[in-house]
């Protein structure tokens, strides 16, 4: 299996994101969000939602699916968001994803791309989500900008930006080449229709000297050049499924194991306290449902 960077038990919200000066990220990737994703549909999945940062952006939509691997990440987010009935929290791993083919309309994923091990196989199965025609805004970190460029010119890095492969600069962050990830895009099933390069002005001494407001404003003009150049640290892409159409199944969940779609779900388990169950029907692992997260990541342990 792949490896997986885990943020279970991490103080994202306010360690990265609630008085670390990232006013400017925030807004700029709004804009691009807003740009990119279709405005209502029927069921949206965010993969890697953390504490729910960007759900606010999903009002048009009727159901809102909001993944991570980290559970505690998702009991964050609950506190954020609260416990309404258009938002479900499930606890998966991006390779083995608990749902049925063709159930979503939209896909989102922001500041994930950069710890996938795997990126083909992670996008094989993010389009296997998604009905025919459906759309993914996914973002990725670029090795190929400006910065790394005139570094690697001065030879003050070592690692050369124009080499297509990821390059893992610590352990489970990765950066990507642009030319590689749309050949991964296309190979996964993706049309890509649309770029936007973000974080033209994301360096600490801009953001200490000039006006939050202004950065972003001149960031939104300048993102849709990423239909012509990528030299940003950061592009959203807007990618549509290409795939035939096939009947949709009246499932939702399925086992991240064995794909069988029959899941049944028993009352509380005398073992398990309040926590309910899901049954796979087919292999007979067992998922956890409790406090209002679903957790596909570990089959449960119960004794016959």
């Amino acid at each position: 299996m792949p490896r997986i960077c885990d943020y279970e038990g991490s103080r994202y919200r306010t360690d990265f994101w609630e008085g670390q000066n990232r006013e400017y990220e925030d807004r700029i990737e709004r804009i691009a969000m807003q740009k990119l994703l279709p405005p209502h549909g029927k069921r949206l999945i965010e993969i890697g939602a953390g504490f729910g940062r960007l759900a606010d952006l999903y009002q048009g939509y009727q159901q809102v699916v909001l993944n991570d691997y980290a559970r505690s990440q998702l009991e964050e987010a609950q506190n954020y968001l609260g416990r309404a009935d258009r938002f479900i929290y499930v606890v998966a791993d991006i390779y083995k994803m608990p749902f049925v083919d063709n159930l979503f309309d939209t896909l989102t994923m922001v500041r994930v791309m950069h710890h996938v091990a795997d990126v083909p196989a992670a996008l094989t199965e993010l389009h296997r989500l998604l009905v025919p025609g459906g759309t993914a805004i996914i973002e990725y970190a670029s090795k190929f900008h400006l910065k790394s460029l005139a570094r690697w010119l001065l030879r003050q890095q070592q690692w050369n930006p124009f080499e297509h492969a990821p390059y893992e600069f610590v352990e489970l962050n990765f950066n990507f080449h642009p030319a590689w990830m749309r050949q991964q895009f296309e190979s996964a099933g993706f049309q890509i229709n649309n770029i936007r390069s973000l974080s033209y002005y994301r360096i600490n001494l801009l953001k200490r000297l000039l006006p939050t407001s202004l950065l972003v404003t001149l960031d939104g003009w300048a993102q849709p050049l990423g239909n012509w150049w990528q030299l940003t640290p950061s592009l959203f892409v807007q990618a549509q499924a290409q795939k035939s159409p096939t009947p949709s199944l009246i499932d939702f969940f399925c086992c991240p194991l064995c794909r069988s779609p029959q899941l049944a779900r028993t009352k509380p388990h005398p073992e398990l306290a309040s926590e309910e169950v899901l049954i796979c029907q087919s292999c007979q692992r067992h998922w956890s449902f409790k406090d209002g997260i679903y957790d596909f990541k570990t089959p449960l342990s119960i004794a016959s």
